[in-house]
């Protein structure tokens, strides 16, 4: 089943299954959202299911907790478990300082208060997410209904000032109807081309008034593990410098790849 999978894919699935490592009998975890993290949660139903372990889960988004639930795992919300031993999520790019732009899949603001209520941030990747400088990815922003327009305005004055190279901004779709995250907010998306001084624009971004949060994660992450096609992941650790390499095999994951 796994030669079925694209490429990609098979990068996805090689970190998340070594990230899943990390994560030890009795601990509560962060749950990512996004199709990286959806292995994550897969791979950590299957450590349950074989080994017994033993985990509590806070997903960040509705659709993550249901298939941690679907998977066996034990969910809670994050009032519930208090503080996290460790959250493990996807990013949509990372730089070398592990800097990331998150808030692809729409659930940037659970996804950063659940990794900063974390001992440890863990990100699961494939190497066409590692950048040399933020923003070709669009950087998602998330804003209250009301006055929006007002506070599209008040971003766009916001990015002449600052060391970007576009400034377009567009509303998220869900197909004829604005996108609506989890808590009914609405998502502009900042096409940037690139974003020269993250640790700038983040605070600025947030004090527009009607921005709950914005897609920059900033010394949120402690490692990186990216996965490659062939199952080779590398794994980058921030405080330490250490870099590990490692390779996953695909076999006697049925039960995962059946899931699809």
């Amino acid at each position: 089943m796994s030669d079925e999978l694209s490429p990609i894919e098979r990068a996805k699935f090689a970190a998340a299954r070594r990230a899943v490592d990390f994560v030890q009998d009795g601990m509560r975890v962060g749950l990512g959202t996004g199709s990286t993290a959806a292995w994550m949660v897969r791979c950590l139903g299957e450590r349950v299911r074989q080994e017994g372990l033993r985990i509590t889960g806070v997903p960040t988004s509705t659709r993550t907790g249901e298939l941690a639930r679907q998977v066996g795992l034990s969910v809670v919300t994050l009032e519930q478990a208090g503080w996290l031993d460790l959250t493990i999520d996807g990013a949509d790019e990372f730089d070398v300082d592990l800097t990331l732009i998150k808030g692809g899949g729409g659930a940037l603001l659970q996804e950063k208060i659940v990794a900063t209520a974390s001992d440890q941030m863990i990100v699961i990747t494939d190497a066409m997410k590692e950048v040399a400088v933020l923003g070709a990815f669009p950087l998602p922003v998330e804003v209250i209904g009301f006055g929006w327009k007002a506070t599209r305005t008040l971003i766009e004055e916001l990015l002449t000032t600052m060391d970007v190279m576009g400034s377009d901004i567009s509303l998220r779709m869900a197909g004829d109807i604005p996108f609506r995250t989890d808590e009914g907010n609405l998502i502009l998306d900042l096409a940037l081309g690139r974003i020269g001084n993250p640790r700038q624009l983040a605070p600025l971004l947030n004090q527009i008034p009607g921005v709950v949060e914005n897609g920059l994660f900033i010394d949120i992450c402690d490692k990186v593990v990216i996965g490659h096609a062939d199952g080779a992941v590398e794994t980058r650790d921030l405080a330490t410098g250490r870099v590990a390499h490692d390779k996953i095999s695909f076999a006697g994951s049925d039960n995962i790849f059946s899931d699809i």
